[in-house]
């Protein structure tokens, strides 16, 4: 991982707001996440979190998720912004996305962009993998950071929140 710096971090705080506008349009009851993918200072796909079709009757934000079997991995009920971002991606632009770079973005229910703390994500960091994005961007409070991928799924599976 690096913090970025310069004209990089200047570039990147670009892409972190088009993310926060993506976050904007999030319809969670508990957070509201954005991601953007770029790749050759492009934006190739963009997605905020929100239930599978926007569809009410799968709204399960804020249920008890004590009560749901230790298997059920994502307690949410959303599909994730940088999932949605990446379906995006895979329709618009497929052959684009090896080598890319996916920025993510947290907000509170007010729109104020919460520091990311450290990647927990399994299921996001799988996926990007898959697919080919190189690196992962998230905004801490120390500076705006870039992770390799595989080192973000590494870390995404040592964590311990």
């Amino acid at each position: 991982m690096k913090f970025l710096k310069g004209s990089e971090e200047k570039e990147a705080v670009f892409y972190m707001k088009e993310a926060i506008k993506e976050a904007k349009k999030a319809t969670c009851l508990i957070s509201k996440c954005g991601a953007v993918i770029v790749k050759s200072k492009r934006i190739i796909g963009k997605g905020y979190n929100s239930p599978p079709k926007n569809n009410e009757e799968q709204r399960r934000c804020k249920c008890d998720k004590a009560v749901l079997h230790a298997k059920i991995t994502d307690k949410t009920c959303c599909v994730h912004a940088e999932q949605r971002a990446i379906m995006n991606a895979l329709a618009r632009n497929p052959s684009r996305l090896p080598l890319s770079r996916i920025y993510f973005i947290r907000l509170d229910l007010n729109n104020n962009v919460l520091m990311a703390g450290k990647p927990y994500c399994t299921h996001c960091s799988k996926l990007a993998l898959d697919v080919g994005i190189s690196e992962f961007v998230l905004w801490h409070k120390e500076g705006i950071c870039v992770y390799d991928t595989l080192e973000y799924n590494i870390l995404s599976y040592q964590f311990k929140g």
